[in-house]
C-alpha cells in the first residue's frame, strides 16, 4: 500500500478493503493510523466533551445494551427531564474543567415537541457559556431537526449501534434504514455528526469492520465519531457477555482513523474498565477526543484527576477549542513528522 493513499478521502471503501485492515498484524496498522492521524491532527492533543443526561431511564427501546431501557430491571430510577438552571450549572461546570463540548441525552425513542422546546432552550444557554453544544435525543423528523439548527446547535449524536448484519441481534424496536434517515436529516439540516457504535456486544470482526465501513460509505464523513467498549450492565441481556480482547478494540480505533482521516474519533464508553496502558495505545492508534467527568449518562467514566494525571504522563495536552475541518491544511500541525515516517 502507498502510504499517501492512505490520505485521501474515501466514501467508496470496500467491506473486503475493511477486513484487510483489520487482519494487519498490529503493528502495521498501528503504524499506518498514525501516519494518518499526524497528517491531520496534532497527535498529542485531545479533544474534551462532557456528557449529561438529560432525561434517565424509562426508554421504549429494547436495546440490549442499554441500562435505560424499560424492558429491562437494572435498577435504575427514572428521572423526568431536568431543569434548564442545572444544565446550565453542569455545563459551567464542565467549562471550567476544561471540556469544550457539552452532551446532552435524553432517554427517549424520539422527543415529542413540547419537550423538543426545552431542549432548544438548553442548547442556546450552553452555547451563551462558549461550549460548543451537541444533543442525542434519538429518531428525528426533517421538522424536528430543522427547530435544532435553528437553535444553533453544533452536533448531534445518532449511533448505528453496530453492523446492519448483527443489529437485528441487537435492537428489535427499530430498524438499521431509521438510524441512516436520523442521521440524513441531521446533514440535510447543516448540524454536524455525531455517529460511531458500540463493539463488545458478541460480534464478530466482520461485524466492526461493517459498522465502520457505514460509517465511512457516508456521502459526508462524521465529524465526530465515538468507539465505545460495551459496558456491562447487571440486568440487560449482555450483562455477563465475554470480554473483548483490548487488541481488537484498539484495532477499531486505528482502522475508524484510517477510514475516516478527518473526524475526531472519540475514545468512548467503557474507559473505566480499561488499563492506562490500554488507552495509551488507543491514542497512538488515532483517538483524540475524550469524555471528561465521572458518568456518561448512567455508567462510570474516569474521574479528571485521574485523566489529567494520564495526560501529564503521555505529554498530551487538552485541545482547548474545536478546530474546523475546513481551516488550514491537511499535515499543519507538522508534515514532517508524517513524512518522516513515511520515508
Amino acid at each position: 500500500m502507498n502510504a499517501l493513499a492512505d490520505l485521501q478521502i474515501r466514501s467508496d471503501w470496500t467491506q473486503e478493503e475493511v477486513e484487510a485492515l483489520f487482519n494487519q498484524p498490529f503493528n502495521d496498522l498501528m503504524f499506518r493510523a498514525q501516519q494518518v492521524h499526524r497528517y491531520y491532527f496534532d497527535p498529542n492533543t485531545v479533544q474534551t466533551c462532557t456528557l449529561l443526561s438529560i432525561k434517565t431511564g424509562a426508554c421504549p427501546e429494547d436495546c440490549k445494551f442499554c441500562a435505560q431501557s424499560s424492558r429491562y430491571n437494572t435498577g435504575l430510577s427514572r428521572e423526568k427531564l431536568i431543569a434548564i438552571d442545572e444544565v446550565v450549572k453542569k455545563a459551567q461546570q464542565a467549562k471550567e474543567n476544561g471540556a469544550t463540548r457539552f452532551c446532552m441525552g435524553a432517554a427517549w425513542r424520539g422527543p415529542h415537541d413540547r419537550d423538543l422546546a426545552v431542549v432548544v432552550e438548553m442548547i442556546r444557554e450552553v452555547k451563551a457559556l462558549g461550549l460548543e453544544t451537541c444533543v442525542t435525543l434519538g429518531m428525528l423528523t426533517e421538522e424536528q431537526t430543522a427547530r435544532l439548527a435553528d437553535a444553533g446547535l453544533d452536533f448531534y449524536n445518532h449511533n448505528l449501534d453496530t453492523s446492519p448484519e448483527f443489529y437485528g441481534e441487537i435492537v428489535t424496536t427499530r430498524i438499521y434504514d431509521d438510524r441512516l434517515q436520523t442521521l440524513a436529516h441531521v446533514r440535510n439540516a447543516g448540524i454536524k455528526v455525531c455517529s460511531g457504535g458500540i463493539v463488545g456486544m458478541g460480534e464478530k470482526s466482520s461485524d466492526r469492520a461493517s459498522l465502520l465501513r457505514q460509517l465511512a460509505r457516508l456521502p459526508v464523513h462524521p465529524e465526530s465519531v465515538p468507539i465505545n467498549l460495551l459496558m456491562k450492565v447487571e440486568g440487560t441481556p449482555l450483562g455477563d457477555i465475554d470480554d473483548l480482547d483490548p487488541f481488537d478494540f484498539v484495532r477499531c480505533i486505528a482502522v475508524a482513523r484510517i477510514l475516516m482521516p478527518k473526524a475526531y474519533v472519540r475514545l468512548s464508553a467503557g474507559r473505566q474498565n480499561m488499563t492506562d496502558e490500554a488507552q495509551a495505545l488507543a491514542f497512538m492508534a488515532g483517538a483524540n477526543s475524550i469524555f471528561l467527568g465521572p458518568t456518561l449518562l448512567t455508567t462510570p467514566n474516569p474521574d479528571t484527576h485521574h485523566d489529567t494525571q494520564l495526560f501529564q504522563r503521555l505529554g498530551i495536552g487538552i485541545e482547548h477549542r474545536s478546530v474546523s475541518l475546513d481551516e488550514g491544511e491537511p499535515g499543519s500541525h507538522d508534515d514532517s513528522l508524517y513524512y518522516n515516517a513515511a520515508g
